[in-house]
């Protein structure tokens, strides 16, 4: 029997939400699975067939010790995605390499040598302008500012940064998650913000509807999976891309997640099926 780890962390030992319908998924294509956390020392990681990293949601705290982890585990086993695609999705600067290949919400790079006029010359480029870490997650850490003095910036958390215009279009086209596994879309959810939020995330009043594929929406998640795998060079198992509708009307690529995307599987439990077969035929092969 093949076997496999989905790979969560500390907080959450059952996985994601919705997560529970993964283990039975992957049973029914003869694939025996646990939830395991990435930081759980007793793991023999080389005894499985496929690692799926899947909620392990404290990795941009623990940045380093996560990207040891994963490149130890990608020399033994066979590591979804894999730990150099890691590594080029965990810094938000890929966005400006993709941006070569398709339309992405424009980005720009801050740190602290630069804060102060790199900050200006952003809001004379667009203003509002929208900071957040470079290695960040959850909507931690993301400020809107005005100026280059504005009081939000106090709010800043540990640069380096990533800046970028407000697209006001996320106050009421919301912004759309895209799922892209074993190479074809599968899945839609559309995200709004609570009231006076830009971060659609719930915990801050954000909330999700799945949606019927929208053919512009999944040919753009395609393009920029094919656009990722020409700048890696690796194959990409799975993917989530969210995007959102810029003022031109340009529908954009605001995140690319290739590490641990949720997959809405208490919205979308559909999404299991797919991620189980993804599973299933990467430990046969």
């Amino acid at each position: 029997m093949t076997r496999a780890l989905l790979v969560t962390f500390s907080l959450l030992p059952d996985g994601e939400h919705g997560g529970e319908a993964l283990v039975p998924a992957l049973a029914e294509r003869g694939v025996e699975s646990r939830w395991v956390s990435w930081d759980d020392p007793e793991v023999d990681w080389a005894a499985a067939d496929v690692i799926a990293v899947r909620s392990t949601w404290d990795y941009h705290r623990r940045h380093d010790d996560f990207m040891a982890w994963a490149r130890r585990v990608d020399q033994l086993t066979t590591l979804l995605n894999g730990a150099a695609v890691f590594e080029w999705n965990a810094d938000k600067s890929y966005l400006i390499e993709l941006g070569e290949r398709v339309a992405v919400v424009p980005t720009g790079l801050l740190d602290d040598s630069n804060l102060r006029g790199g900050l200006e010359a952003a809001l004379d480029r667009h203003n509002p302008a929208v900071l957040k870490g470079r290695v960040s997650a959850a909507g931690v850490g993301v400020v809107v500012v005005e100026a280059a003095d504005d009081q939000r910036l106090s709010g800043l958390t540990v640069g380096p940064w990533v800046v970028q215009p407000l697209v006001e279009s996320v106050r009421t086209e919301g912004e759309a998650s895209v799922f892209v596994i074993g190479g074809e879309v599968v899945s839609q959810v559309n995200k709004l913000p609570g009231d006076g939020e830009i971060r659609v995330h719930e915990e801050y009043g954000g909330r999700s509807m799945p949606v019927p594929i929208v053919p512009e929406h999944a040919e753009l998640a395609l393009a920029a999976v094919a656009a990722a795998e020409a700048i890696t060079g690796a194959g990409l198992d799975y993917a989530r891309v969210d995007m959102m509708r810029l003022a031109d009307g340009t529908l954009a690529v605001s995140e690319l997640e290739l590490i641990e995307p949720g997959l809405y599987l208490d919205l979308l439990p559909g999404n299991a099926d797919p991620f189980a077969d993804l599973v299933a035929r990467t430990g046969n092969s």
